[in-house]
Formats: C-alpha cells, structure tokens, sequence
C-alpha cells in the first residue's frame, strides 16, 4: 500500500495568472498532471482557497477545506484548476462558502443544467494548452461584467493573511478594521470563507509559515514558527498536525 503524499510533490504542477475576463474572480489557472504510472494517494492541506477544477471531463468545486483531505485521482490524470480570488468564490458561484467546506462537489450540484451547458462548450483538444484556452473562454463567459468580488473581504483576507501585530486580539481589531459587529463580521467570514475570523487566521498563519520556510531554507524552525505568528514551536508543531497530518520537518520534506 502506498504511503500518501502531499498534492504539489507528485507528477508535473504550473500556476500562472489567469487571463484578465477571468480576474474579476479568479487569481490563478493551475495545471496538475499526475505521473502514468501508479498513483499514491494525494493530501490536501488546508490553505483558505475555493477552487474551480476541470476534471475527468466534468467541472466540480473544490474547498475550502478546514482539515486534511485525502484524494486518489488515477494514474495519469489531468486536473486544471481556476482558484477563486478571496471572497469571490460565494458570488460567483451563487450559494455561501459556509455551504460548501470540505466539499468536491459536481457543478451540477449547485447550477443544474446551467452546469451542463458550460461543461458542453469544452470540447476534445489537441493539447493541454489548447484545452485550457477553451476552458478559459468557456468559464470567461460567466465572469465578464459580473460583480462577484465582495471587496471589503477580500481587504480582510489581506489583513488576516499579513498577520497582526503581537498580542493582538484578532476579533476585536477586524471589528475595529471593518467597521462591523461581532455578529455581522461572522456572518460575512461564512459567507466568503466558509468559516469564521479565527479559523481563517488558524490556515493563514500555517501557509504564512510555510512560505517563510521556502524563503528562509535552513532557517531555525523555532525561529520561522514565533516569525509566522505561533506562541512557539511545539504551537507550530500542534498545529502542523491538525492541518496537514505531519509535523513541519516531515511537511518540508513533502511526505508524512
């Protein structure tokens, strides 16, 4: 039985932004194309995005997750990947991110026969690049002229994501920040998040320290873990475990 792996370590991965008819929701079209040969089981950790994916010749949804998920795609599989810029992914799609947390759900699920429609309009291509042109156009088509960004969430997944000063009590400076109560910034972190202020701040501060990690390379961990945001490493370690399954040593080195 094969061991899992973490998502971006096997077979061929490439991001790059999308075209500008998507950028008024999407960040990023990524490409995953898994090995030929057997594939082991892929974990996804949590990373705070809502993902738009092409896959097996159907459109499905993707996230955002809160903890680990195991997928086991087959040999030679080819997913691409349109990432939702943060709090447009509920607009766009039409239901709260609350709805969908931990989901891989068929765009059918959620738009019916306008789902089929889109899915109608990819045809067979001669190539990758080729296919995710079409997908592009085709996805475009539902983007252009739309208003799906809600753009004080997206201020506020900048605001989480840089991090807060030390000793900063979280919900209490986005009140101040954004000028809303308690209740109603909840309200709004559901709905464009699928979860609250502190969850987000919880995956942010991971991601934080993992591209600390890529940056710094030898780097003291210790160092890296009070840098992100963490009272300390064995927080950092905690934490490691509950949002992707592995320690921070065994993360940076791509297995469990």
């Amino acid at each position: 039985m094969m061991e899992p792996v973490l998502a971006q370590t096997t077979g061929f991965f490439r991001e790059r932004p999308v075209t500008r008819g998507l950028a008024g929701a999407f960040s990023v079209v990524w490409v995953h194309r898994l090995d030929d040969h057997a594939t082991p089981p892929i974990i996804i950790t949590p990373d705070a995005t809502i993902d738009l994916q092409w896959i097996d010749g159907r459109l499905r949804i993707a996230g955002p997750d809160k903890e680990p998920q195991v997928e086991r795609p087959p040999a030679g599989a080819v997913i691409v990947g349109f990432r939702f810029r943060p709090g447009a992914a509920a607009g766009w799609l039409g239901v709260p991110a609350s709805e969908i947390v931990g989901g891989r759900l068929d765009l059918g699920e959620l738009w019916g026969t306008r789902a089929r429609e889109l899915s109608d309009r990819i045809k067979s291509a001669p190539n990758l690049i080729a296919m995710v042109r079409q997908l592009e156009e085709a996805i475009g088509m539902q983007t252009e002229g739309r208003e799906t960004l809600d753009p004080l969430m997206g201020r506020a997944f900048d605001v989480v994501d840089e991090g807060l000063p030390p000793e900063t009590p979280l919900v209490p400076f986005l009140q101040r920040h954004l000028h809303m109560s308690e209740r109603t910034l909840r309200r709004r972190f559901e709905n464009a998040f699928g979860y609250g202020p502190k969850t987000l701040d919880r995956i942010l501060r991971f991601h934080r320290f993992r591209r600390l990690r890529e940056k710094a390379g030898d780097a003291s961990t210790a160092v890296l873990a009070v840098e992100a945001g963490y009272a300390d490493q064995s927080h950092l370690i905690r934490e490691s475990r509950r949002l992707a399954g592995v320690t921070p040593s065994a993360l940076a080195g791509g297995a469990p």
